[in-house]
């Protein structure tokens, strides 16, 4: 069982235990936080509460997360689009749509659910549900992850995000003619005080880095290169935000009048690693989905 402790902030007084608990991590629903709570899972101050409970700032809430032991993940055979495979790593190219991992009440069609029919030597360090993953994209994000077949594999590629050696380059579209050729963005990111289902900029949020470029300019977008030096939750989506270039498409922090593509035009075209076995330096290129090579053609029309 894993235990976890959060303290209440200022952004957080007042507010229910179950809303601000299941704002904390995408992956936990309302309705499973209270299970927890009902369960005992949860305590504030070392005191079992109710779900209805207001927080107070300074509380300390400790958070007993049950070992998910009664969700199977089924193998589900899929086409999945490999681009690479030896006994230690394999990198597959996502598409738009697509749920990286199994969750609670998302058991299935997953990226996990394919690998998991695809090939049975997964490394175990992320548990049942995340057997392999390293790093994860957004599910309307396509686009190479690479997925660790055991556990030397999976702390060694971590490793190399840890140190920021790792490649990781993506192609968007955004909102606004972008003036300079270049830029960096450097400002911490940390969950919305007003919306904790959203990621934004703030003083005391994780550090992160994205540099642009842009490789295309229209009337009224820009079609752009990031590259990541850090990789933190929705980081390129709220970067871009921050600076007045919102990702076309997006649902969570672009504008309501935007491109009707069903999720952020954003692309992850480019993943570069050290083999963890090897000691070679192997990269990848994806080429862009059919949709975003149709938006462009439209937008350059």
């Amino acid at each position: 069982m894993e235990i976890m402790e959060h303290i209440i902030q200022e952004n957080e007084k007042n507010e229910r235990i179950d809303k601000v608990l299941s704002g904390i991590n995408d992956e936990w629903s309302r309705s499973q936080v209270q299970q927890w709570i009902k369960e005992g899972n949860v305590s504030v101050n070392e005191n079992t509460v109710k779900s209805n409970y207001k927080c107070s700032i300074g509380d300390k809430i400790l958070i007993n997360i049950p070992e998910p032991q009664n969700l199977d993940v089924i193998p589900e055979e899929m086409n999945l689009d490999i681009y690479y495979e030896d006994s230690d790593v394999l990198v597959v190219n996502k598409p738009k749509g697509m749920v990286v991992h199994p969750a609670p009440g998302h058991m299935s069609g997953t990226l996990v659910n394919g690998l998991m029919a695809h090939c049975k030597d997964l490394s175990g360090i992320n548990g049942i549900l995340r057997p392999g993953i390293v790093h994860r994209i957004d599910k309307d994000t396509s686009g190479l992850l690479m997925v660790a077949k055991n556990d030397l594999a999976h702390e060694k590629l971590v490793n190399q995000l840890v140190e920021k050696s790792v490649t990781r380059k993506y192609y968007a579209i955004v909102h606004g003619v972008i003036p300079h050729d270049y830029g960096t963005i450097d400002a911490p990111i940390g969950r919305d005080p007003e919306d904790r289902q959203r990621m934004t900029v703030v003083d005391n949020g994780k550090h992160a880095v994205t540099h642009f470029r842009v490789l295309e300019r229209f009337d009224q977008y820009s079609y752009i290169e990031c590259e990541l030096e850090t990789g933190r939750t929705h980081q390129i989506r709220v970067h871009m935000k921050y600076i007045g270039f919102p990702l076309a498409g997006d649902p969570k922090y672009g504008p309501r009048k935007t491109l009707d593509i069903d999720g952020q035009a954003l692309h992850a075209g480019v993943l570069g690693f050290v083999h963890p076995r090897t000691e070679e330096y192997m990269e990848f290129e994806a080429p862009l989905p059919e949709y975003f090579s149709q938006l462009l053609h439209v937008i350059r029309k």
